[in-house]
Order: C-alpha cells, then structure tokens, then sequence
C-alpha cells in the first residue's frame, strides 16, 4: 500500500507574533527587491536545484500532478518591475512552466552529475520567466531522475520546502497576486511613488548605517593585503559539484561519540573539507562558517526570510571532540537572533544607486580574508520532500548554485563554497559546490578531498 505524504507544516515554521499581520499587497519585501536588483545590475542569477532518483518505477501521473501543484503555491509568480527606477518591484501571478521536459534518450547512470549540471544552466529568470523548471531523464540501469531548477529570488531553501509540501500535499495558496501587467501605468506610477513616500524614513535609517558601515570598510581595507593580480578569463564555468551519502545509524552513531549532535557533525565536517579546500584564514588556519537563520513564519511569503551568522572552528579539533564546536555554533546563532545584522539595511538604498554604481562596486569588491564558507543545513525534511510521486525517492538532494558564473569574478572573490545537507530516511545527503584560486577544480579532486575528509571522521560514504 502506498504511503500518504503527512499534512503538518514543516516544523520549521515559526508561529507569526502577536500583533504581526501578513504584508497587505503583493510588493517585493526591501531585501527580496535589493537581492534582485543588485544581483540583475550585476549580470549574477542564483538558482537552487534539488534532484531526486527513483530506483523502482516512478509514477509519472503523481509527477505531473506535482509538477501542476508547484504553480499554485510560492513558485506561482515572478517579478514585475515598476515603472519608477527607485521604487519596490511587485508580484505578479505566473503558473510556471506548462509541462515536464522529458529527456528523449535514456543515459547512462554515470552521467547523473553532468545532466544535474546542465539542467542547472538552462535559463531561469525571475522577472521575464521560466522562474522554475522541472525535468525528466530515464537512466539506463532503469532509474529515474528528477530535477527541479528555480530562482534564488524566488525562493529561499526553507521557503521551498514549504512549496515542495504544498505541491505533494495538493495544498492551493490563494495569494492574491494579479496577472501582469494589471496595473494601468498612471495608476502603478502613483501608487509606487505614494509607497516609495511612506518608505523614506527607512531609507534614511539605511543611509546611516550604510554611512557608519563604509567608515569600518575604510579601516579595515587599509589593514587587508592589497588583491593579487587576476588573469583569469571572462569564460563561464559551472561550479564542480559532488553528493555525499552516509548511512544515517552511522552518523548519528559517530556524532554521539564525538560529543557533538547530527548538526555539529555537519558543521564539522564541512569546516574540515573547508580547511583542505583552502578556505581558511592565513592567520591561523581557522574556518569561518556562514550560517543562514531560519526567519520564516507561517504564512510568509518573503522570497528569502533569513539572516546569517558567522562562527569560526578550529578544524584540529573537529576530528577529536565536536563540544566546542557545539558551544561555539549555539553561541554564534543566539548572538544573531539577539543582535540582528544592521548591514541588511544597506538593501533599501540599492534602488536608489545607478547600475553604473553597482556594477564598480562590484568590480571593487575583494575576497573576504576569512574565505567563509556558505553551508545550509535544512535538517530532517526527508520525510516529506522527497516523495514526488507519493513513494519514498531512493535519493534526494538539494544545492545552490550560480549561472553565467566566470572565472574572473571567482577568482576575484577567492573562490567559493557552498553546501547543503539534509536527512532523508536512512540517509544524510551533503551536496558540495567548491571553487578554489590554484586548485584543480574538478569533481574528481573535490571527490578525493570528500572521501579523504570522511575517513579523518571515521566515516565512509557514496560520493557522486
């Protein structure tokens, strides 16, 4: 008998305050817009992939419907500008894509990275459309694969769990967007000039912090080393990607030992590769994590409702004893809940600079000394989103990921990492997307430095 997929909203979900209502019209909330319009003047598209493989026949009818469900919830809109350069762009209703895009030819299994890889590149825009799209490939030793490409600036990776629920569950948002290109022009124009008003005492608060911010920038870039000299080209390059997948007993049994919990290990492990990859201060060789803060309620319909945090961890320690990483970790994320990063703020002020403007901040832009690196832990939810066609998946996983990415611009900001992890039934999946200045990028080294990082935590695993 088939499994029915649970009606509780992800645990995750923060229950609204008291007194907190739901934004009243369908604007961009000011960090969805400055995300968007600064990323766009810059020529930069973030997009987030999950996949999913089904190693016993797949129910194409469950996956339609699903495919259907996902325009009827948060994936269900894209961007419309407004007609004022300075002024929040809104929501407007858009069902995505009309069907499935089958692959015509089956593939062998081996290729399973590279055609995640070229899906991943397929355009998707969150203004002008496809925001999201979902394909289909038939694998030669008679799996199935799935993927599921949407826009950054549409959704968060916890705002895309709630609409991965909603589209397996049948749940229907009735959200109140109108169809583009509703608004007659004179009408868009007084109503967003009207708000753009009412928006003025934000913006200024944002003008002073972005001025108390540039005094601190100033101080610290005059005691940062001057940037070495990029001479890599305007070329496009994906990012090499790798899955990690570990028995679920094994790391829990592992992170009990260490002193640490399933999240720790994750942190642990991902600092570690980190300090292998090179991502690590020259100071001392310690690596700084970016953490993201869940910040979505129930009800939420920002794009991306989070804040980060950072922590710092020894990576000698990590594979010895994970209590201090605990502390540090619970500190680093309490602090960020208490004190709430003013530097957010500067997001008002983004329509109100020139692309021009934006476009040399960017180039000025250096790597951050600390090389951070960007790791998502979106937890159990395997329970839920990986059941496309109502049946439990064999595999899941989830990555964020960039296009028309050159190598210049990675080089210039000391590359990047980038990693997410979830539980799924019997399973703990990372997926790791990792750019190093002198390394040899490829997903065959990135696999070598995975196996070689679980073997120090005792551990061992599938790496695709």
């Amino acid at each position: 008998m088939r499994s029915r997929v649970r009606s509780a909203p992800p645990a995750f979900l923060k229950r609204p305050e008291a007194g907190c209502e739901k934004r009243p019209d369908n604007q961009l909330a000011y960090l969805d817009h400055g995300l968007f319009a600064q990323h766009r003047a810059v020529g930069r598209n973030n997009v987030i992939q999950c996949v999913w493989v089904y190693e016993h026949t797949i129910n194409l009818e469950e996956v339609r419907r699903f495919h259907r469900n996902l325009g009827h919830g948060l994936l269900g809109r894209r961007v419309e500008r407004s007609p004022l350069p300075f002024a929040r762009h809104r929501w407007v209703l858009d069902r995505g894509p009309s069907d499935i895009e089958f692959e015509h030819f089956a593939r062998p299994r081996a290729e399973l990275s590279d055609w995640a890889d070229e899906r991943s590149q397929l355009p998707i825009d969150a203004e002008s459309g496809a925001g999201w799209h979902l394909g289909l490939v038939f694998l030669q030793d008679g799996s199935t694969a799935v993927s599921l490409v949407l826009s950054h600036y549409l959704l968060d990776g916890l705002g895309l769990v709630v609409a991965l629920v909603d589209a397996m569950l049948g749940n229907k948002r009735h959200l109140g967007y109108p169809p583009p290109r509703a608004r007659p022009r004179l009408r868009a124009v007084v109503q967003d000039a009207r708000q753009t008003v009412r928006d003025a005492p934000q913006v200024a608060r944002a003008l002073r912090v972005t001025t108390k911010l540039a005094r601190s920038n100033r101080e610290m870039t005059a005691q940062t080393p001057a940037p070495r000299p990029i001479t890599a080209s305007d070329e496009a390059v994906v990012v090499p990607g790798i899955t990690i997948r570990i028995d679920l007993a094994a790391w829990d049994t592992r992170a009990k030992a260490l002193g640490g919990t399933s999240n720790t290990l994750g942190a642990g492990l991902v600092a570690k590769l980190g300090y292998h990859l090179g991502r690590r201060r020259a100071s001392d060789g310690a690596v700084t994590l970016q953490l993201p803060v869940n910040e979505r309620t129930e009800g939420d319909t920002r794009a991306n409702a989070m804040s980060f945090a950072r922590v710092t961890l020894d990576p000698t320690l990590l594979t010895k004893d994970l209590s201090d990483a605990r502390s540090a970790i619970k500190q680093a994320l309490q602090a960020q809940r208490e004190m709430p990063d003013d530097s957010l703020q500067v997001a008002w002020l983004v329509s109100f600079t020139p692309k021009r403007a934006l476009k040399r901040m960017d180039d000025r832009m250096v790597a951050d000394p600390n090389f951070p690196v960007f790791y998502s832990n979106l937890g159990d939810v395997g329970s839920v989103v990986n059941r496309l066609d109502g049946t439990d998946a064999e595999f899941a996983t989830a990555r964020v990921t960039g296009q028309r990415q050159t190598r210049r611009w990675l080089e210039r900001m000391g590359g990047q990492m980038t990693v997410q992890s979830l539980r799924i039934p019997g399973s703990v999946v990372i997926s790791v997307n990792a750019y190093q200045p002198g390394a040899e990028n490829t997903k065959a080294a990135l696999r070598e430095l995975a196996a070689h990082t679980l073997a120090e935590f005792d551990l061992t695993g599938k790496i695709e």
